[in-house]
């Protein structure tokens, strides 16, 4: 099957990002999706929904070395994912496969987990009429307890540094999340994404560590745009300078 894509690019022309034309497009919740992921050299990362690859694609172009296996049931988009890694020289370090069964031959425990999980409770709000955008969107026999848990399971458990999940996430549906991650990781950090200062966030960036210990911390943010709608600076860093956030 092919679908009709457009080409674009990311983290300020660095990567070049085929998506497709209708449906769910990829903005800028991914990027910063990747920003926030503390991967170092050699680590192997896991995502949960790789769409067309653009989370995996930042992180892959910011940190040297590290590999990263995503899970997308969608063939289409799996495909466009290789494709696009193949187009930035990042081919060899991306592997996709349909379902976490699949991750055996690929190899796991991981050591940091990302993902963007549908926003949207089954059968609340207006689910769109495109097949893709709603499954990016709206959650369907997954609920987000059992995204995690799925995230969760893959992690490396032991060694020198407790393995990470990050997540970026409605705000509206920040508690649904944290309760989600209370059964398996511990010490979430928060980090809102103000639209513009003084406006609510409506995401958040949140990362916890399997099996951690300690409070949750609910941290300054980041906020998106000036007065006049253009990013700040410190989001131009990440959008455009490919710049980590820092927790």
């Amino acid at each position: 099957m092919t679908i009709e894509t457009t080409d674009g690019t990311l983290l300020g022309g660095r990567i070049r990002f085929r998506q497709p034309a209708a449906g769910y497009r990829s903005a800028i919740d991914p990027v910063f999706l990747a920003a926030a992921v503390p991967a170092g050299a050699g680590d192997r990362v896991f995502e949960l929904g790789l769409g067309a690859g653009a989370a995996a694609l930042c992180l892959l172009a910011r940190v040297p070395d590290c590999t990263v296996a995503g899970v997308e049931p969608d063939p289409v988009l799996r495909r466009l994912a290789l494709e696009n890694a193949a187009a930035n020289g990042l081919d060899g370090r991306l592997t996709a496969v349909a379902d976490t069964a699949a991750l055996d031959a690929a190899g796991r425990p991981f050591d940091h987990l990302m993902s963007n999980p549908p926003f949207w409770a089954e059968g609340s709000g207006n689910r769109s009429p495109d097949a893709r955008k709603a499954r990016a969107n709206h959650e369907g026999e997954m609920s987000i307890a059992g995204w995690v848990d799925e995230l969760c399971r893959l992690c490396r458990p032991g060694g020198r540094q407790k393995a990470t999940v990050t997540t970026v996430y409605a705000a509206a549906r920040l508690d649904d999340l944290l309760a989600a991650l209370a059964a398996r990781c511990g010490g979430p950090e928060i980090l809102p994404l103000w639209p513009k200062a003084g406006r609510d966030a409506r995401r958040v960036l949140v990362r916890a560590r399997l099996g951690g210990k300690g409070p949750a911390r609910l941290l300054p943010g980041l906020t998106l745009h000036e007065a006049d709608g253009r990013f700040t600076p410190a989001a131009e860093a990440v959008l455009r300078g490919g710049a980590p956030i820092d927790f």
